[in-house]
């Protein structure tokens, strides 16, 4: 499976305005539902914030990657944020997040979830990879650098 596949590149967010983690995740969710209609932005904000409940989604580096699993979806959707200053999302080392890669999967997707997760957690293992992000100028040099992960892989 192949990031580039599952992006809507329609609902990347070059600067988040939120300073705040449930702000950020209400900010993806109305990007990801205006992009695909398929996607009801209520209700992922809903299965965002339950995920998040039970442990933070923040992993470390500046990386936190939302995720969950949503009834009535047809196939996997992914979509990308960036917060230039950083907020605390509470990850694991505790330091501000500033890159966010949000998955939503069908509610029966069984493997299909754990594949895009370890996929896109070995991206962001790379800190050249974040770098890219970080630098990034517009939504091209985003879909760039993802692509030539998905290359690599």
């Amino acid at each position: 499976m192949k990031i580039m596949d599952i992006l809507i590149k329609d609902a990347v967010i070059l600067d988040l305005a939120s300073k705040a983690k449930e702000g950020i995740l209400d900010e993806m969710s109305q990007a990801l539902a205006a992009a695909d209609s398929s996607v009801s932005a209520e209700r992922l904000l809903s299965v965002l914030i339950e995920r998040e409940a039970l442990q933070s989604t923040g992993i470390g580096e500046g990386v936190a990657i939302p995720h969950g699993k949503m009834a009535g979806l047809e196939r996997l959707v992914a979509s990308f944020a960036r917060s230039k200053e950083g907020v605390d999302f509470d990850s694991i080392d505790g330091q501000p997040t500033q890159l966010y890669f949000l998955l939503v999967v069908p509610e029966h997707s069984g493997g299909q979830h754990l594949k895009a997760l370890a996929r896109i957690s070995r991206f962001f293992r790379d800190p050249a990879f974040r770098e890219k992000l970080l630098d990034a100028t517009c939504t091209e040099d985003i879909f760039r650098a993802i692509d030539e992960e998905d290359a690599k892989f």
